[in-house]
């Protein structure tokens, strides 16, 4: 029984992931890489999966693809939701696709949620619906309490509300109607959920640096050059379809811009606040791929750091 458990677990897929909070180069670092082991990327971003929303989400561009195939961009218009379990499903059909043609997968991006999900092999139970409670609590959101609705959540399930933002209104209210209809937390069912062996056998690289400011600065300079690379372009699409554009339209990058729009703030005041929400977004992902237990922290301004992540890659290559 155990040589047919090892035999298992060798027979897994081999997975890099390369996470972390956004504007430490996770790009770059997997472009270098996939190229340096016969690899494609997977991107593990839930906003890069909408066509026509480049700007804002930071989307990898052609030239920095560098002629490296890239999974799991452009694929649904704005109008169409997306759930982590569809993620799941998506990727895990690439991943057995590029191991059976020799590639290495890179799942990278700073969707924690996706990696983790990933990478631990949840299995997603479909979710007891009531539509009537669902629209209930679509309505109080609608009407101004999402604050509210997200400090229930945090009363009855800290842990998961920690992992979302207040204004994640999709997720709040699926865990608040996961629990009104079954008395289960989205934390239990998720840690009921896991399998007892994960599905790949994983390498975890995250990106951080010892000195807050020096991201914070990186944040900031990237907002900047989205302003000149025509976010407000994209915001505006965003606020004219945000009825529809229901995902979009709750995501960092675009809403900080509403008020301009509606002449309630002026450019430089959205800006500002575009580099905050950013910023606040930074901590929340690094919080999230701190409970990573077996990631590997890298400092992004390494001069090394390619160097020092292809070492890890070949170890992990290699059985070591």
């Amino acid at each position: 029984m155990a040589d047919l458990s090892e035999s298992r677990m060798e027979s897994r897929p081999r997975v890099v992931a390369i996470g972390g909070p956004t504007a430490t180069g996770k790009t770059a670092l997997s472009v270098a890489l996939a190229k340096r082991f016969d690899g494609e990327i997977l991107s593990a971003d839930s906003m890069q999966i909408y066509r026509g929303l480049d700007v804002g989400t930071a989307k990898v561009t052609p030239e920095e693809m560098q002629g490296v195939p890239h999974h799991l961009l452009d694929i649904l218009t704005p109008e169409q939701p997306f759930s982590v379990a569809e993620f799941t499903d998506r990727a895990g059909a690439i991943i057995s696709d590029l191991t059976a043609r020799g590639k290495l997968p890179f799942v990278v991006g700073g969707t924690g949620l996706y990696i983790t999900s990933l990478l631990t092999g949840v299995r997603f139970a479909p979710q007891p619906e009531n539509k009537a409670l669902r629209a209930q609590l679509q309505a109080r959101a609608a009407a101004g309490e999402g604050q509210a609705l997200y400090d229930e959540l945090t009363a009855i399930d800290p842990a998961y509300a920690t992992t979302l933002h207040p204004n994640d209104e999709n997720r709040v209210i699926r865990a608040l109607e996961l629990y009104q209809l079954t008395g289960r937390t989205m934390t239990a069912q998720r840690a009921a959920s896991r399998p007892d062996m994960p599905p790949y056998r994983a390498l975890c690289l995250c990106l951080s640096c010892p000195d807050r400011a020096v991201l914070y600065r990186r944040i900031d300079t990237r907002v900047d050059r989205m302003v000149k690379a025509g976010i407000l372009e994209e915001a505006r699409l965003v606020y004219d379809h945000r009825d529809s554009y229901r995902t979009a339209a709750q995501a960092i990058g675009y809403k900080e811009f509403f008020p301009y729009f509606e002449n309630t703030a002026t450019l430089e005041e959205c800006t500002n606040r575009l580099k905050q929400a950013s910023r606040n977004y930074a901590k929340r992902q690094l919080t999230w791929f701190r409970r990573q237990t077996d990631a590997v922290w890298l400092d992004f301004t390494a001069p090394d750091l390619t160097e020092q992540a292809a070492r890890l890659v070949e170890s992990f290559l290699s059985g070591e």
